[in-house]
């Protein structure tokens, strides 16, 4: 055992009034509700498939991109009037895992720094936190592309 495991009587002391006084958070409620928002951004993304399918002729395959776009703009639009941040703070991780906490992640720096102009302010912070999702997305579909090319063209 090193000397960092060891504590002082004192150190025990305000561990243990620490514990009294700490806020105890409600883990099952809040995974209910982040599970309800998730599901219900699902249950309207599920429903636009369906849309452009039945209205469009699309097939299952190809009503993804339309899909996509369609609820990354949604939540563009729900962020620029507001409702986005109130659904967030219900719904906490089940907001921002559904692609519409991309658009939520892309809007809200743009709206942050709109003062600044749109090149220097708007342009150039849109995609702080969206760009590395961009790039990684991009990146490991380059490599689970190469993989597979090498694996049909060695006869696999």
């Amino acid at each position: 055992m090193s000397g960092k495991d060891k504590t002082t009587p004192i150190q025990d002391a305000y561990q243990e009034l620490q514990g009294k006084h700490e806020i105890k958070r409600p883990i099952v409620k809040n995974c209910l509700k982040a599970f309800l928002v998730g599901g219900i951004f699902c249950t309207v993304g599920q429903a636009i498939s369906y849309f452009y399918i039945y209205f469009f002729n699309f097939t299952e395959q190809t009503a993804g991109g339309p899909t996509t776009a369609t609820m990354v703009f949604l939540a563009l639009l729900m962020t620029g009037f507001g409702f986005y941040d109130r659904i967030g703070q219900f719904g906490g991780a089940g907001s921002a895992v559904p692609v519409t906490g991309f658009g939520n992640a892309v809007i809200s720096a743009a709206i942050e720094h709109r003062t600044e102009g749109f090149v220097l302010g708007v342009g150039s912070n849109m995609f702080k936190l969206a760009g590395s999702v961009i790039l990684f997305g991009v990146f490991s579909a380059f490599v689970v592309a190469l993989i597979k090319t090498i694996y049909l063209m060695i006869g696999g």
